[in-house]
């Protein structure tokens, strides 16, 4: 059962726009976490490296911080996927981010924001896909 919590992620949205905001207006970049982490990897300037991975530190740090504080009870989340699937799962996620240019942080944040018709047609696919895993989970398999 999956529950419904509109508050919550009405805020958890309005901090990641802060988030994808600040970024562009500090240092004129786009919060799309699956280029930053590639770019992580490659980048061959210690600044353009240090700032990304900075923003990568601060992802699960975020999550460390409200459990912290008592904000949120992790107990009742479980993950199914072994860890082969997880790792398969993730190099494709990371091809699709490839091909796509982008990934859901880039396109539809940051790009919807930007007005870009290739982070719309992105965005409407990467719903579509996710609504027929649904499906094809709860009613077919």
């Amino acid at each position: 059962m999956t529950n419904f919590a509109p508050l919550t992620g009405l805020g958890g949205g309005a901090l990641i726009g802060l988030a994808a905001v600040m970024l562009m207006l500090g240092i004129g970049r786009i919060a799309g976490v699956c280029g930053i982490a590639l770019n992580a990897m490659t980048a061959s300037d210690a600044s353009g490296r240090s700032w990304r991975l900075a923003f990568m530190l601060g992802l699960p740090l975020g999550a460390l911080l409200v459990t912290a504080a008592g904000l949120k009870d992790w107990s009742g989340i479980s993950f199914p996927a072994s860890v082969p699937t997880t790792i398969v799962a993730g190099f494709i996620v990371g091809v699709g981010s490839t091909f796509g240019s982008g990934c859901t942080s880039g396109h539809g944040i940051c790009g919807l924001a930007r007005f870009s018709q290739r982070s719309l047609v992105a965005t409407a696919t990467f719903i579509a896909a996710a609504a027929a895993t649904v499906f094809v989970i709860r009613h077919v398999l």
